[in-house]
């Protein structure tokens, strides 16, 4: 039985009060804002498109990998209204980190690859002459306050500065190194940094890397640790967290290339360490440089020649490391004191040390790293209980633990799920006559017998019908389209079986060597789209309600490419048709798979994932009474994003919005409507899934076309665009709030999803029991609104945790946590904490490091084992009505009810409304319209410095990529960066079954 923990701790310290103070030195050097006009003008000479500000990203990468002690900072952003501050930054202690003649250097080759053409000689040698009579200086002993701010903003909420965020966490990323290493049974951990520039956020420390001898023979991992600084709203201290997590490296030979397997059109990250600094005269460094390798013509090689493509201008003291090299052998670079590491990606197939950390070592590797904090700082204080009781809602999910009592529960299940069936289909627009039942009417579109068979048995037993619906006697009977019906006291059932031909399962039809062509695939998957749509309509069956088709096809890496891959063709020729999609995966077997020996549990998944997106749900019911508002709705909003090209971050927006009523019934029974914003009307939830495939569709160009007469249109800059996309978005937001009044309403928003395109989300913005949704100042709450912002450990933003056991190992636990320091009636910010997954069984006392001994006394190796622990999900009130009788704390506790559906297996990463809301972007395709494709090259990024890159493990808490650079939004404020992507749930109506 598990554990019944008080309390919890989070990996998080924050400063002693709000004066605690602590100042460091630092070297600094000012972007020398007096060469902007000459570099300007030698950027924009023969250009038709002028500049505004000069690129010195390229710059900033080179800096961050040759001088890894020098912090990078972005240049002060007129837009975010920042003073005039210094570009680059290291500690006093620090020995002339970079060089004058390194810094000249670095100047030449940097104007050189702001201009390459051989046209530009003359010119670039003027400049560099020009900006050399008045070179930048460093500044000795500047003063910088890494704790105190000097304000809080108008909820009360912690401001730290903007160079705060990166100067504050390298500096305790620093004392954490001073430390001694840290001691395990296996040995001791010694840790380096890696480089920060200005678009990483907080400071990153590696172990050495540690080999591990599994079955499939030595592979290498890491300890990573992450510190980053985050606010809470409401909360006038700041907080930096400690992650901590596994990092994988890849060392795997492919037996036919003799080389790694680096995933095609993906940049992969390398750490290094040189023997000697690659820069003349500069300082010898513990930490490491990184650099990118991906296929360029032909083969592999550094991106651009390395980082950030000068260096194949620049004169090293060292060569830079081969990459063929490095591919060929990369564990003996590994064993070489970690001279190359390239980092593992899941994408190059099986690894054998199992990804994350339990609990309990996590607990000690962060207690440890925590001994570095000064007096100046402490451990957040451990989160206690609410005073509230009933974590879990009025309706959980029951399990008994006899077998008997199981079937009769799980009949039971079947049957609330086909009256809940019925409930839903009842929403549908659909016309009945009186006394009639609804129809479920679906289509199950199979490629092979066993799968067909398999499938009709799990809808049988997911919704406890009884016969086989008339099902054929011979194999024959399924050459054409095969009728099966079912009759029941709530519902009829009719599904239509028939097998997807004509290669519509199979890769999209893209020419010979147009891979790369976006333009391509935009055609190929319109092709699809429009053959998928006319086989439907072959039946000759059409329906005023949507129906439902479990389609059986490949898995995404069984396709030749990702660029290949049908799933989303047919899911948008499904649709055309008036049809929703759910797909489950072709039987196989192959080298560390096989799909055939649980097809059963596979198919009852797509089932039940399918008739989700027809609205059928157990509400989760909560068991709060009287203690929130009578008949209280939830409603949710949530921003679909799609990148029109990977080269910028101009995106479609689209935002949506679910409402989910709960009956009066007791039975569980709710109704799930989306927001439909042409009828200004709610629609059942399947009608807008189907709608989102027409609104949302990206356009060939941002900007309308000129008119005869008139002049071409200029290209807006992000920030026009961004402004517009909010002006757009919180017009929308005034549109369905209008909606939700008359009837006490919880509003949920995510906050990593929705901030930047409604701004009042920020901590840096929001005031507590006030709201804006435009450009009008912020208002008294709508009598019957209550807000509630929903935030996950995505970018880290919430901290890693462990339930406090005084007697044993620490381990996790299931609530609502609130800081125990506070005034309980004043509490605004809450933590939920879900049970772990049942699908995870590795112990909380597991050990990633070396051999331990069980519980029954036998000794164990957990370093195959994948370890994975809930995450934790910030749950703040940020309006309501104490005065009219709210607790936050029961609208906090409702929130966290609402994680805990009781027709799933297991809890959701965020609340159903919002879960229902965010699934909805598995209907938007990043296509474009008929008219037009995009002619691009499908290229990586360049110099925007937008493009991901896919290179290490997910973070088994997070989600997040370690290693992967994502740059951050400049509109933004720092401790609210932009968040993109779906949310971790445990069902999602695009992932193949």
């Amino acid at each position: 039985m598990a554990r019944p923990y008080d309390s919890i701790r989070t990996a998080a310290a924050r400063p002693v009060s709000s004066d605690a103070s602590v100042v460091e030195r630092y070297r600094a050097l000012p972007f020398p804002e007096e060469w902007t006009g000459a570099l300007l003008a030698l950027c924009n000479a023969g250009r038709d498109k002028p500049l505004e500000t000069v690129p010195t990203f390229r710059m900033d990468q080179v800096v961050q990998a040759l001088a890894p002690d020098v912090l990078v900072r972005p240049r002060p952003n007129r837009h975010c209204g920042e003073d005039r501050n210094f570009w680059l930054y290291a500690p006093e202690d620090v020995p002339d980190p970079l060089p004058d003649a390194a810094f000249r250097g670095l100047l030449a080759t940097w104007l050189k690859d702001l201009r390459p053409e051989p046209d530009f000689r003359s010119l670039l040698s003027e400049t560099r002459s020009a900006l050399l009579e008045n070179p930048p200086r460093w500044q000795e002993g500047v003063p910088v306050e890494l704790l105190r701010q000097e304000r809080l903003t108008d909820g009360g909420t912690a401001a730290p500065e903007p160079r705060q965020f990166q100067l504050s966490t390298d500096w305790l990323a620093r004392r954490i190194l001073a430390l001694e290493p840290y001691d395990f049974r296996g040995g001791r951990l010694r840790f380096r940094a890696m480089p920060r520039g200005p678009m990483d956020r907080g400071a990153e420390l590696v172990s050495q890397a540690l080999e591990f001898e599994g079955s499939r023979g030595s592979e290498w991992f890491s300890v990573v640790l992450n510190i980053t600084l985050q606010t809470v709203p409401f909360d006038p201290l700041p907080r930096l967290h400690v992650h901590s997590h596994i990092r994988r490296y890849a060392t795997r030979v492919s037996a036919r290339t003799g080389r790694l397997y680096l995933p095609f059109g993906r940049r992969t990250t390398v750490l290094l360490r040189p023997r000697v600094p690659w820069l003349p005269g500069a300082p010898a460094s513990d930490r490491f440089a990184v650099a990118r390798l991906a296929w360029n013509r032909g083969g592999h090689d550094w991106v651009g020649g390395g980082p950030a493509g000068m260096l194949r201008n620049m004169s090293l003291t060292e060569s830079f490391p081969d990459a063929e090299a490095i591919l060929t052998n990369p564990a003996s670079w590994l064993a070489d004191d970690m001279r190359a590491a390239v980092l593992y990606s899941t994408a190059m197939g099986k690894h054998v040390v199992g990804a994350g950390l339990m609990t309990d070592q996590r607990s000690k590797i962060v207690e440890w790293a925590l001994q570095a904090l000064p007096e100046q700082l402490e451990p957040v204080p451990a989160l206690a209980r609410t005073r509230l009781s009933g974590s879990t809602p009025g309706n959980p999910r029951q399990e008994p633990s006899k077998e008997p009592a199981k079937a009769e529960a799980e009949r039971r299940r079947a049957q609330a799920r086909r009256h809940g069936t019925a409930f839903a289909l009842r929403h549908l627009p659909q016309v009945l006559a009186p006394g009639e039942l609804p129809t479920l009417e679906g289509r199950l579109l199979w490629q092979t017998p066993g799968m067909r068979d398999t499938a009709v048995n799990a809808l049988v037993t997911h919704l406890d019908l009884k016969g086989d619906g008339g099902a054929p006697a011979t194999e024959e009977a399924y050459d054409g389209t095969v009728v099966l019906q079912w009759e029941s006291p709530e519902l009829t059932v009719r599904l239509r079986c028939r097998r997807l031909s004509r290669s519509l399962g199979q890769d999209l039809a893209l020419p010979e060597g147009t891979r790369h062509s976006r333009a391509a695939v935009t055609t190929a998957i319109h092709d699809r789209r429009r053959e998928m749509t006319a086989f439907l309509a072959e039946e000759g069956v059409s329906s005023p309600a949507p129906t439902l088709a479990l389609v059986e096809i490949d898995r995404a890496k069984d396709f030749s490419s990702p660029g290949h891959d049908a799933k989303f063709a047919l899911r948008l020729g499904c649709a055309d048709a008036g049809v929703l999609t759910q797909f489950m995966a072709v039987p196989k077997k192959a080298q560390g798979y096989n799909s055939e020996k649980n097809k059963e549990f596979r198919a009852a998944k797509a089932w039940d994932d399918g008739l989700r997106q027809l609205g059928v749900r157990v509400h989760p019911e909560h068991s709060l009474g009287e203690r929130l508002p009578g008949g209280l709705r939830y409603a949710a909003v949530w921003m679909v994003r799609k990148n029109r090209r990977s080269r910028t971050r101009w995106a479609a927006h689209v935002p949506v919005a679910v409402l989910v009523t709960p009956e009066t019934s007791g039975e569980g029974l709710a109704r799930v409507e989306g927001w439909d914003d042409e009828a200004r009307a709610w629609v059942p939830y399947p009608v807008m899934l189907l709608k989102l495939t027409r609104q949302c569709e990206v356009p060939k160009d941002l900007v309308p076309a000129p008119r005869d007469g008139e002049a071409p249109v200029t290209r807006p800059s992000w920030w026009t665009d961004m402004a517009q996309q909010r002006r757009e978005t919180e017009e929308w937001l005034q549109r369905v709030r209008r909606t939700l009044r008359s009837t006490p309403t919880m509003l949920l928003a995510h906050g990593q999803n929705m901030r930047s395109h409604w701004t009042w989300l920020q901590d840096g913005t929001v005031v507590a029991d006030k709201f804006r949704d435009g450009h009008a100042p912020a208002r008294r709450l709508d009598p019957d609104l209550r807000l509630v912002r929903v935030r996950t450990a995505r970018n880290r933003e919430t901290a890693q945790w462990w339930g406090v056991n005084p007697d044993g190992p620490n381990g996790l636990a299931a609530h609502l946590w609130t800081d125990p320091t506070g005034d309980p009636g004043e509490a605004r910010v809450f933590w939920s904490t879900t049970p772990k997954a049942r699908t995870a069984k590795l112990s909380v006392a597991a050990d990633k490091l070396a051999p331990r001994v069980n519980t029954k006394g036998k000794v164990t190796i957990d370093t195959d084992e994948a370890a994975w622990n809930p995450g934790l999900v910030e749950i703040a009130v940020l309006g309501c009505h104490p005065g009219d009788g709210d607790v936050p704390e029961a609208l906090a506790l409702a929130a966290h009810q609402l994680r805990q559906a009781p027709d799933l297996p297991d809890a959701l990463s965020l609340p159903l409304p919002l879960h229902l809301a965010g699934l909805a972007q598995e209907y938007v395709l990043p296509t474009q319209n008929e008219d037009g494709g995009d002619g691009g090259d499908g290229g990586d990024g360049g110099d925007s410095g937008d493009a991901l890159d896919f290179v290490a493990d997910a973070d088994p808490d997070t989600g997040a990529a370690p290693g992967v650079e994502t740059a951050p939004d400049p509109e933004e404020t720092e401790w609210e960066q932009l968040a993109l992507g779906i949310p971790s749930a445990t069902h999602a109506h695009g992932k193949t079954v």
